[in-house]
């Protein structure tokens, strides 16, 4: 772990990214109980977008630069009959034997990336509706604040929710690329709240790489000034304060008490975009966790590249373990 001093590497900064917990404090934030009928409500979802056949477009493969990889656009009909754009990539020279279903932060995402992808591995990149670069506006506004309390009046119609039913539903696209190959998911800040919202409920999942998680522990998201998604959403329960009771459906915390395979954490001390209490909170909620401490989390400090380096060793090292695992078991 890297020393940190934080009022050195971020002396202009008017909040405090560790919101007052030291790595003792923010390892007891325990997971949101889940709401009456949180398990049904996801599991419908999910059975609800696996019966969608799988209808969609390729573009043409490209190469990308020297890597393992060659990558398509794709455009999709999703579960409520919007159409979106993602990419899917597939190994050049080689037979994949995974999926890595690969989300994005709120900043939306202009291209694949491969750092966490290995050479034996296909990918699917989903790109949330209302995102750049191949979705702007399309099923949800572009602009992160407005995106994030879209729909929130409905449990149906909350952007989140549509977001973990698009992912799903690049699985089934994914499911008639490759076949039945096993999915392990990776997600980061936006992409790591999705994905632990979605991780539980679909049983291709094999595991994941989950990094700083949003939407998690909502008691404490709640509660904590940020710069980031969660500011939008403390202001709208602010005056709304019925809607707690609907957000309550979409923590990642709770979500993450349901997942039954093995997870990898990286959440940070010091955050002032998520705030730390909530990324905590959602790896407390995963049962079969590994956790990997950063001194902060969207933000550049001194040292970052070679923890970023060593996070995505871990990552591909955890993602290896569980292929090693998977390939174990008894066969039935």
């Amino acid at each position: 772990m890297i020393a940190a001093d934080y009022a050195t590497w971020f002396p202009d900064e008017e909040i405090d990214g560790t919101y007052g917990f030291d790595e003792e404090a923010l390892r007891r934030v325990a997971p949101i109980p889940p709401r009456r009928g949180f398990a049904a409500l996801w599991q419908g979802w999910n059975a609800r977008v696996r019966a969608v056949p799988a209808r969609f477009e390729v573009g043409e493969y490209t190469p990308i630069g020297v890597g393992a990889h060659e990558a398509a656009e794709i455009r999709y009909t999703a579960a409520d009959g919007t159409v979106l754009g993602a990419w899917v990539a597939r190994p050049r020279e080689r037979t994949p034997r995974v999926v890595i279903v690969h989300s994005h932060g709120y900043g939306g995402r202009e291209r694949p990336e491969f750092d966490r992808v290995p050479d034996d591995a296909a990918a699917v990149f989903p790109l949330a509706r209302g995102l750049g670069a191949l979705n702007v506006g399309i099923g949800a506004p572009a602009e992160r604040d407005d995106h994030v309390v879209f729909g929130i009046e409905d449990p149906e119609e909350y952007v989140l929710g549509a977001c973990v039913r698009d992912l799903w539903m690049t699985q089934n696209i994914a499911d008639e690329l490759w076949g039945p190959l096993p999915h392990y998911l990776v997600g980061e800040s936006f992409g790591g709240g999705v994905g632990a919202l979605a991780l539980a409920w679909d049983d291709r999942f094999i595991g994941a790489t989950v990094v700083v998680p949003s939407f998690g522990q909502y008691d404490e998201r709640l509660a904590a000034p940020c710069h980031g998604s969660g500011e939008a959403v403390r202001r709208y329960v602010a005056a709304r304060p019925e809607a707690r009771e609907l957000l309550r459906l979409f923590d990642a915390s709770t979500a993450a008490t349901f997942a039954r395979v093995p997870v990898r954490i990286e959440a940070a001390l010091w955050d002032t975009h998520v705030p730390p209490p909530g990324q905590f909170g959602v790896a407390a909620g995963f049962a079969d966790r590994e956790l990997m401490v950063l001194p902060a989390g969207h933000a550049e400090y001194p040292g970052r590249d070679d923890v970023l380096r060593r996070a995505i060793d871990g990552g591909r090292e955890h993602l290896r373990r569980t292929m090693e695992g998977l390939s174990s078991r008894p066969q039935t």
